[in-house]
């Protein structure tokens, strides 16, 4: 009898295969996009060279414009881009109008200084803006911008809904969320667009603080609607319904996921620390076996089937090692020559570029060669 009122799954080559696009190549799993890419993230937390924090930006968007598939999940790139500028901006804002800790001698401009009172002691506005520090700015903000930009690329180019399906069956409720608050940036940007153009040809006004108005209601009344449907589509398919498992099974599951996020915590704190290194790696080994423990266990109770789940190949394999590359490449090069990932802005220096750190990064590229073309269209899953 088939699970949770599901048909039955068709057995043969095709039940165990991926979805294929039109080049016939298996569809790359979804989680090596996004391991991908949080990979690339974290290299960029391990420098403020501007220089390699731009390479790094260059790449992912290399990537995503060459495997990026016509789909509306797949738009947010560019509203990614468009907060990491504007996280830019902002600090730079911040900086001029508030001054920064940064000791420097190049005055680009004085501002008029707003005197405070004593209980405002160590803020300042206005008064000097000096180039050493709006260069420390610029570089720190950088970071997050490149860090931002990363998550993006993992947007634009794994699809949310193969995603969910790739998940273990403990983590597939928190996965629905997680998939749901993703994707509503991608559909909101899609009504934007499209209601946009509908106004554009009608004659009307689609720029402004007017335009905004009248496009905002649609918008939001668009997501109520989804919302409703999504919500309908979920209790029909069984979604929130759980398996009875015997009381001890559950008690193993929560005792071994606890004890796993513990030791996940402190071998971290281990290795981050110098006196934790004898004892780091075994606790932070054993945390990770015992909350993979709990995870399969935790799926017991989950009585949902997949049908067709995305295979992890040798390219999968291929485009995780490329970024834990990058990302474990960057932190040698940052214990061994902090200086060149870290320009010093007293005094004020060009930065300069490094080269093996970069050719360190350049390897990210490698999704761009191994994995498979886009489709030309990529129709929504029902």
């Amino acid at each position: 009898m088939p699970r949770n009122g599901q048909p039955a799954q068709p057995t043969g080559n095709g039940a165990a295969q991926a979805p294929r696009p039109a080049g016939g190549r298996a569809a790359l799993h979804p989680g090596a996009w996004w391991l991908w890419a949080l990979a690339l993230g974290t290299a960029a937390t391990r420098t403020t060279n501007p220089l390699l924090l731009a390479l790094l930006i260059a790449v992912s968007a290399y990537v995503v414009v060459t495997r990026r598939p016509r789909a509306p999940w797949s738009r947010s790139y560019g509203a990614f881009v468009k907060l990491a500028l504007a996280v830019l901006l902002i600090r730079l804002l911040f900086t001029t109008v508030l001054g920064s800790s940064i000791p420097g001698t190049h005055t680009l401009v004085t501002l008029p200084e707003v005197p405070l009172p004593d209980w405002a002691q160590g803020i300042r506005l206005g008064g000097r803006v000096t180039a050493e520090g709006l260069a420390f700015a610029l570089y720190d903000a950088m970071k997050l911008a490149t860090l931002l930009i990363c998550v993006g690329a993992a947007n634009a180019l794994a699809n949310p809904s193969r995603l969910l399906k790739s998940l273990p069956g403990a983590l597939y409720e928190m996965g629905v969320a997680v998939v749901v608050a993703l994707t509503f940036a991608p559909h909101l940007i899609a009504d934007i667009q499209r209601l946009r153009a509908a106004r554009r040809l009608r004659g009307r006004p689609d720029r402004g603080v007017r335009g905004l108005l009248q496009v905002g209601l649609p918008v939001l009344e668009g997501a109520l609607e989804r919302s409703v449907a999504l919500a309908a589509a979920m209790d029909a398919r069984g979604y929130g319904r759980t398996a009875d498992v015997p009381a001890a099974v559950r008690r193993t599951t929560a005792a071994l996921t606890l004890t796993g996020l513990l030791g996940i915590c402190a071998g971290t704190y281990g290795l981050l620390t110098a006196a934790g290194g004898t004892y780091g790696v075994p606790v932070l080994v054993a945390g990770v076996a015992a909350a993979l423990g709990g995870l399969w266990l935790g799926g017991r109770r989950t009585v949902r089937t997949r049908y067709r789940p995305d295979r992890w190949d040798a390219r999968a394999w291929l485009v995780t090692a490329s970024g834990a590359a990058v990302a474990a490449l960057l932190f040698l090069a940052a214990a061994r020559d902090p200086a060149a990932l870290h320009p010093g802005v007293v005094p004020l220096v060009a930065p300069s570029l490094p080269l093996w750190p970069a050719a360190a990064v350049l390897i990210g590229l490698l999704p761009a060669f191994v994995t498979p073309t886009p489709e030309t269209s990529v129709k929504e899953p029902s």
